[in-house]
């Protein structure tokens, strides 16, 4: 059985230390999971996480030239859910507030949406900028 790059397999941590977990793979292959691999939260000892002997689901991220095999545990599941973002608001139960009192715009909520706001407003304030450079010219002149 090859390891290929996104294969999902079932080991046993064989080793830990410092930087992560050695792991042992079927027909006696094994990989490292890098310390940055083991969780989606901060991993400040891999002793907290994981234990020799214990049997982990990993996926395959990386096979070197020299047949190193590098895997991760946190890819190898889904996800953790991210908690919907609080509203916020001006305490009055309503819609943020900007200044004087303005009710500001509902935020674009994809990326696309914010990249047409900003090169719109980029555009904006570059023609405005050339107005005034060139009402500034006119006015002064060169010297």
């Amino acid at each position: 059985m090859e390891f290929g790059v996104g294969s999902v397999l079932e080991g046993k941590v064989t080793g830990i230390t410092k930087f992560g977990a050695f792991v042992s793979l079927p027909e006696g292959k094994s990989g490292l999971v890098h310390i940055s691999e083991i969780a989606y939260t901060y991993v400040n000892d891999v002793k907290d996480y994981l234990q020799e002997g214990q049997e982990v689901k990993v996926k395959v991220i990386n096979v070197d030239d020299s047949g190193r095999i590098n895997l991760s545990i946190k890819k190898a599941q889904d996800p953790p859910q991210r908690p919907a973002a609080a509203p916020r608001s001006s305490g009055r139960g309503e819609r943020p507030v900007g200044f004087a009192g303005q009710r500001k715009p509902a935020e674009p909520q994809t990326f696309e949406d914010r990249l047409k706001q900003f090169m719109a407003s980029s555009d904006s304030k570059l023609s405005e900028l050339k107005m005034n450079e060139k009402r500034g010219s006119r006015r002064g002149g060169r010297k």
